[in-house]
């Protein structure tokens, strides 16, 4: 099981996500978010163990590409809608594609376009609401164990130690924390965190 913590704005704790086993530190690269960061901030990061992901919303794939090399990014989260082939271009094995299934009328439209984009993406994430993230909501369980994507898939949207008991039975092959384990955006509590992990791990 995949756990990543992201909008990491402190390296303080990414040094504590790290330590604590941690798979996917995010760094928000998007300048409305309260959680955005620098490219050089986020290359002064080095996490031992972690890899790095870069959240990208509207930046195209020259601008993805000199951030990450900048910043020294291992994976690529994008958020902007972007397409098959610009998925492609940035290469698959390093692409975490958002989707929102409360865009999509039927369980068979938001599988269609699982489907689409299953063979240029590492994982999808599938993220409540119809755009953005961080803003703190869940998806239902009951609609997410339904899915029958074959595919490696992860789930974002407000989830923390209140939820991730019941969120753990979706299916999903990881899980994004990030406004359900803080104590204000960009700064994260850390005793979230390790009971989030223990719910999730079975270990503090």
């Amino acid at each position: 099981m995949i756990i990543k913590v992201c909008g990491m704005t402190r390296p303080e704790d990414v040094a504590f996500c790290d330590e604590l086993g941690i798979d996917l530190l995010g760094f928000i690269f998007h300048g409305p978010s309260p959680r955005n960061v620098t490219p050089a901030w986020a290359a002064a990061q080095k996490p031992r163990r972690a890899l790095k992901v870069g959240v990208f919303v509207r930046q195209d794939v020259g601008e993805i590409q000199s951030i990450a090399l900048e910043a020294g990014l291992d994976l690529l989260q994008l958020h902007g809608g972007h397409t098959v082939d610009q998925c492609r271009a940035l290469g698959p094995e390093r692409i975490i594609r958002a989707m929102w299934p409360q865009r999509y009328e039927t369980t068979g439209q938001l599988l269609a376009k699982m489907r689409m984009f299953s063979p240029v993406c590492r994982a999808i994430l599938l993220d409540s609401g119809t755009s953005g993230g961080g803003h703190g909501s869940s998806l239902d369980p009951a609609g997410l164990r339904r899915l029958q994507c074959p595919h490696t898939w992860y789930l974002a949207g407000g989830l923390g130690p209140h939820n991730l008991e019941t969120m753990k039975t979706t299916g999903a092959g990881g899980f994004d924390l990030n406004s359900g384990v803080e104590s204000a955006p960009g700064i994260k509590d850390h005793d979230k965190i390790r009971r989030a992990v223990t719910i999730l791990r079975g270990n503090p």
